[in-house]
């Protein structure tokens, strides 16, 4: 037999046991408590830390932003000349002489590594008259210093003159396929570079000029005419009054602007710009041609262009100085030639 005590003890026993237990789970879940505390105390401060961080990374990475987006302000001084015009009603600057600091540019070109395409059509007798003289000027004065590729659009490479280029200077021979439904050059040329861009040239340059090879660089032809769209002025016709602009006047022609309607009359021999943007022109001409040639009309490559560049307004134009005919007159308002266009060949 038990004694009754026995029984009492181990009860009480028992019962000293559970409210140890109790206790030590207690002590365990204020621990837990505290534990959870300090993690969510922690927590808070690692993402307040974050947060501290990703604002200094986000003004850090806006001031890279902001150093890397040039302001015109930054390069372009329009009060320089007083004497001609050097900004359009739209705000785009007209590069005179002057005007431009060319330091500022070269520091923000340079850390960019840019490449900029050269192409050129040339054809027939353009091949002995102009295409060696085009190139080495071109190898002297366009882009001195930048990665440049000529793209030389022709129908007979067994023409090609000796090419020695600079550093940094590379050509491509483009054939140029011509379709006997089309006889206008200018057609046959910007079908063909058309072709050329999607192809391969919008993945290879930066930036694309189109010129005429009846062309001779005479000083330095730099970043400072780099923009999305670039439209050069014509020298013929920069210093008349714009009602006798020799634009398309048929109504009837896609390539026609009104009377009293336009800006400037814009130089062929010269256009510019981003790949894109040269592309989009060149797609815009070709329906203008198509349009035409279906209402029996005809117009010529330069009325389109000055068409285009009425509805699209060019965010850079260069003065004559970059495109002057040397059968004319020097003017005082143009300091340095830049390139001699050679008219009478034409």
């Amino acid at each position: 037999m038990i004694p009754r005590h026995s029984t009492n003890e181990s009860v009480s026993y028992t019962g000293q046991t559970s409210k140890g237990i109790k206790q030590s789970q207690e002590r365990m879940n204020s621990k837990w408590k505290m534990l959870l505390l300090t993690s969510f105390a922690l927590l808070l401060m690692l993402i307040k830390h974050r947060s501290r961080i990703k604002n200094h990374l986000e003004k850090i990475d806006l001031c890279w932003e902001n150093e890397k987006e040039l302001r015109l302000s930054d390069w372009f001084n329009p009060k320089k000349r007083p004497d001609v015009k050097t900004t359009t009603d739209w705000f785009a600057p007209i590069i005179w002489e002057g005007t431009y600091n060319r330091q500022v540019l070269e520091k923000y070109y340079k850390r960019l590594n840019i490449t900029i395409g050269l192409a050129v059509f040339a054809t027939g007798k353009f091949v002995d008259q102009y295409l060696e003289k085009f190139l080495q000027s071109a190898n002297k004065h366009f882009m001195t210093g930048y990665n440049v590729i000529f793209y030389i659009l022709m129908d007979d490479f067994s023409k090609l003159p000796p090419i020695e280029l600079g550093p940094l200077r590379t050509f491509k021979l483009c054939t140029v396929l011509k379709q006997h439904v089309w006889k206008d050059f200018n057609y046959i040329y910007m079908k063909n570079l058309d072709t050329y861009i999607i192809e391969h040239i919008q993945h290879e340059v930066d930036f694309l000029f189109s010129m005429t090879v009846n062309q001779i660089f005479k000083n330095d032809f730099g970043v400072e005419t780099l923009g999305e769209s670039v439209a050069q002025l014509h020298a013929w016709w920069y210093f008349r009054h714009a009602e006798n602009f020799p634009y398309e006047r048929r109504p009837k022609s896609a390539a026609f602007i009104p009377f009293g309607e336009g800006d400037f009359y814009y130089q062929s021999a010269v256009f510019g710009g981003t790949p894109r943007e040269v592309l989009a022109f060149i797609k815009e001409y070709q329906k203008g041609v198509t349009s035409d040639n279906r209402n029996g009309l005809k117009s010529i490559y330069e009325h389109y262009l000055n068409k285009y560049l009425f509805i699209n307004k060019p965010t850079k134009l260069l003065s004559p100085e970059y495109n002057w005919d040397p059968n004319f007159r020097t003017p005082p308002q143009i300091k340095h030639v830049k390139i001699a266009w050679h008219s009478k060949s034409i």
